[in-house]
């Protein structure tokens, strides 16, 4: 694999936001690991879904890569990205276990990204709030071993390092990976214009209460999920079906300022509620309807949709 590397957008202070530091002059190690940054949290966020966690993956990434021989280190893109997914391996585990007792439907955290995510059409996807629901639905290794090879292009031994597997054994992962992924992404390609067309009509739907216009957007058999994490009030499981949906959007109208925006390299929408940010709202489109909704409240996970975060592959 050849080594890539991308310019950091927010490299000046903080190693890792809000916590490791660096000097003005830095070593050689720390300026390899600040040109791959954005890469690392990309892979971290893609196996965790959460940010936060994604920034504290990348510190014991750092801690790691620091204490490394690098002239042995041929591919250093490679071998960080191998530390990267170990780590964040182990953290997926926990948050299993960590998820079975979050109060409601868990959801992702939401990250307001640059047109140059959208661009990229298999990075946007992978990112996508949709997808990320699906990757919750392998097993960690699974996600690992589809993430670092559909994603990031690793090869099959360098995964095998990473998730402590034979290659063979990686082989055969990925491949049902692939499978169960195939079976539950959404079911047509839909550009991101797609998305947006979809996005505005849904958002007059709302900001009217029209109830009809809701019903022509939504697929009969559409989702609802909202993630208040306990903290603020949300549903405490899925709402099923066209009419119920319509029903609870429906009160929305007057409620609250509705802004177009672009979460996980796709259109989505902000709610705001006296100039704060309430919910993010992002949709998943299966030919040319919404078939799920997700819906961010929990305030824990907003943090990122006020600053665009830089992700690379």
């Amino acid at each position: 694999m050849s080594e890539r590397s991308e310019q950091p957008t927010d490299t000046a202070g903080p190693l890792a936001r809000g916590s490791i530091r660096i000097d003005s002059a830095v070593d050689p190690a720390t300026e390899v690991f600040l040109a791959h940054r954005n890469l690392l949290f990309t892979v971290a966020y893609e196996l965790l879904g959460s940010a936060a966690d994604a920034e504290d993956v990348l510190q014991e990434t750092w801690l790691r890569w620091a204490g490394v021989d690098h002239a042995t280190v041929l591919d250093r893109r490679a071998y960080m990205v191998k530390i990267t997914a170990r780590e964040a391996l182990k953290r997926l585990r926990t948050l299993g276990r960590r998820k079975e007792s979050y109060v409601g439907p868990w959801l992702p955290e939401p990250l307001l990204t640059a047109p140059d995510v959208a661009e990229d059409v298999e990075l946007a996807d992978s990112v996508s709030m949709a997808m990320l629901l699906v990757l919750e639905t392998l097993t960690p290794t699974e996600r690992a071993v589809f993430v670092l090879r559909e994603v990031f292009d690793l090869d099959y031994d360098e995964i095998a390092d990473a998730v402590g597997k034979s290659p063979a054994a990686v082989r055969q992962i990925a491949h049902r990976a692939r499978t169960h992924v195939a079976a539950r992404r959404p079911r047509g390609s839909v550009t991101p214009a797609q998305t947006r067309d979809a996005l505005q009509a849904f958002q007059s739907a709302v900001e009217t209460g029209d109830l009809q216009s809701l019903l022509d957007i939504l697929a009969p058999d559409v989702v609802l999920l909202t993630d208040g994490g306990g903290v603020v009030q949300a549903a405490l499981s899925p709402i099923v079906g066209a009419d119920q949906v319509a029903r609870v959007l429906g009160r929305i109208a007057g409620t609250a300022s509705l802004q177009p925006t672009q979460v996980n390299g796709y259109p989505a929408l902000l709610l705001r509620r006296g100039g704060e940010t309430d919910t993010v709202m992002a949709v998943r489109i299966d030919d040319g309807l919404i078939t799920g909704l997700y819906a961010v409240r929990n305030p824990e996970k907003l943090s990122r949709v006020e600053h665009e975060t830089a992700l690379h592959r």
